[in-house]
């Protein structure tokens, strides 16, 4: 097989992951998941070689995890502390 015909194929194959990452069927920037190997195919070697990275990569995945906390009911509608607007959909008549 001639070189260009491979030169070619490497070609066709960049773009399609290119495609595929701007459609976003595939992520490959890692916005969406934290930094380490916790969650990896490689996790396992955190767990047995450096077990406290291990740990705080999963206490990361379970902080990230937890709902957003309920407004009391003395909170005003608008808290511009941490950005947050709350809405009453209750019609008072």
């Amino acid at each position: 097989m001639p070189w260009y015909v491979w030169v070619g194929i490497g070609v066709l194959l960049v773009a399609g992951v290119v495609v595929a990452q701007v459609l976003g069927w595939i992520e490959l920037r890692g916005v969406d998941r934290g930094r380490g190997s916790g969650a990896g195919a490689l996790g396992f070697v955190d767990e047995v070689f450096h077990p406290t990275k291990h740990e705080a990569q999963q206490e990361l995945v379970q902080q990230t995890e937890l709902p957003a906390p309920a407004p009391a009911p003395g909170d005003g509608p608008l808290d511009l502390e941490d950005g947050r607007v709350r809405i009453d959909l209750r019609r008072e008549t």
